[in-house]
């Protein structure tokens, strides 16, 4: 980890407001990608603040329709429910109805999660993805492009939950995670990978989330009790 973190801010008015930053803020990182490289790669989360982004992505009536890239980009989640991809739960589901369904990204860029497989079995299909899409050897880290987290008011983020197994898994890409206090399984990216993307942000809407926030970037150190507090990207950079 770096020995500082610059926390970059962006604070809008209301949830309208959010979602045309994080739609701007999205095309903008895709298409730096891009530019540098003839393709960009990243990881998306789900709820309901993201989904008001991803509509206004899909939107024909807005600009970030006809600037994103979608010939060149590659989407893959940064975590699932344990639900088949029709279910209401399913992170891909929420994405397919709000974006998939409506831009012109082809379906071999879409790297979904297999929610509806044994847990163990889905988290070692998504890591065995992840290692041929990027043609890593070895111990490499696929490296992503973006990567666009939420927040919840218990302080996890993506699915490593507060004092679950998955806050000390270092060594896989992906894992599956048993979650106690919603009495399920979680498929999530680990946090070594996530903080090794080019460009990790937080999408984090409400007064509610105020106070979780403040602890965790302002706050004692406790990733088990915070687990949000383990997202420290080796850029040096996080976007609020």
């Amino acid at each position: 980890m770096p020995r500082k973190l610059r926390i970059k801010y962006y604070v809008e008015p209301d949830a309208a407001s959010l979602a045309s930053r994080a739609a701007q803020y999205l095309t903008e990182m895709v298409g730096e990608a891009v530019a540098a490289q003839g393709q960009a790669r990243i990881a998306i989360s789900g709820g309901s603040t993201p989904k008001a982004a991803f509509q206004l992505l899909a939107d024909p009536g807005q600009p970030w329709r006809w600037r994103m890239p979608w010939d060149k980009l590659d989407l893959y989640w940064v975590d699932e429910r344990t639900v088949p991809p029709d279910h209401a739960d399913s992170n891909y589901h929420m994405t397919r109805e709000a974006l998939l369904d409506h831009v012109p990204l082809h379906p071999d860029h879409i790297h979904r999660m297999e929610g509806e497989l044994e847990p163990e079995a889905a988290a070692a299909r998504y890591e065995s993805e992840l290692r041929n899409s990027f043609r890593l050897e070895g111990a490499e880290s696929p490296r992503f492009d973006l990567v666009a987290l939420g927040m919840g008011d218990d302080g996890h983020t993506a699915s490593l939950f507060p004092y679950t197994p998955a806050i000390h898994e270092m060594s896989r890409l992906v894992t599956a995670n048993h979650v106690p206090q919603k009495d399920t399984w979680r498929l999530t990216l680990t946090w070594p990978v996530i903080n090794h993307a080019s460009s990790v942000f937080f999408l984090i809407a409400g007064e509610d989330k105020a106070t979780v926030v403040n602890e965790v970037f302002r706050g004692q150190r406790d990733p088990e009790r915070l687990p949000s507090q383990l997202i420290w990207p080796s850029s040096g950079i996080l976007t609020l």
